[in-house]
């Protein structure tokens, strides 16, 4: 029996409080492309890890992908040109920057197997998700065990797009399309990515429904334009 406090897998969000960036960064802000001091996010990574207590902390270069790398071996750069990562390794964190995105936290614990994911509207329309959980299948894990975990990220409430954008990515990822509170075209990735997951046999899922473009807590490029990253990260510990 697992001890109360030897969980099989960590999964956590930050928030932009606890770190030293200043301005629009402030201030935990953990992204190194938006124009923060480098050696502030250095700081705010290390503190991270610190906090987190994890030796090793994987990021990767998201770029709006449908990508998917397999982490086999721990590496000081970030992952190159994709947008989610998984590993088998223990001890490994994987992290996931995001700004209004949804951060998707995925895990096998039986098989040993976890991803992070940014589902963005392109990569999330592209299904990252999708061939994020194929990708855990190949290393050994099954839909019906995966756990996903679905971070704060603009709900639809507040993400307004125009009408064609919305019905493209109806089309690839149903479920996404809603009305703002406005009664303008809008979308929840969210709600599109849970549609998915059960579809593909996934159905241990939770939510984080707080909105990042309305809560302050969270960056939003949105809300702010020039502004940091928040992130998600999952790790297995150390047996």
């Amino acid at each position: 029996m697992l001890k109360e406090n030897s969980r099989p897998v960590r999964k956590v969000f930050t928030t932009k409080a606890g770190g030293v960036s200043r301005g629009p960064y402030a201030s935990f802000n953990l992204a190194e492309h938006v124009g923060d001091e480098q050696q502030c996010v250095q700081d705010n990574r290390k503190r991270l890890q610190r906090i987190l207590g994890v030796q090793h902390l994987q990021w990767m270069e998201q770029i709006h992908s449908n990508t998917v790398q397999e982490v086999k071996a721990v590496t000081e750069e970030p992952i190159a040109a994709c947008d989610s990562i998984v590993t088998t390794l223990r001890g490994v964190a994987l992290g996931v920057l995001v700004a209004d995105c949804v951060p998707v936290l995925l895990s096998d614990h039986e098989a040993g197997v976890i991803a992070a994911v940014h589902a963005g509207r392109l990569g999330a329309r592209n299904g990252i998700v999708q061939r994020s959980v194929e990708a855990m299948r190949d290393l050994g894990a099954v839909p019906e065990r995966i756990h996903a975990l679905l971070g704060p990220a603009a709900s639809g409430r507040n993400y307004e797009v125009p009408e064609a954008m919305a019905a493209d990515v109806e089309a690839r990822l149903p479920g996404s399309r809603v009305l703002t509170d406005k009664g303008t075209p809008g979308l929840d990735i969210r709600r599109g990515l849970l549609v998915q997951l059960r579809g593909l046999g996934v159905h241990a899922i939770h939510a984080d429904p707080r909105c990042t473009i309305e809560d302050e807590q969270f960056f939003s490029y949105r809300r702010e334009g020039v502004t940091g990253r928040f992130a998600g990260v999952t790790w297995l510990p150390d047996v």
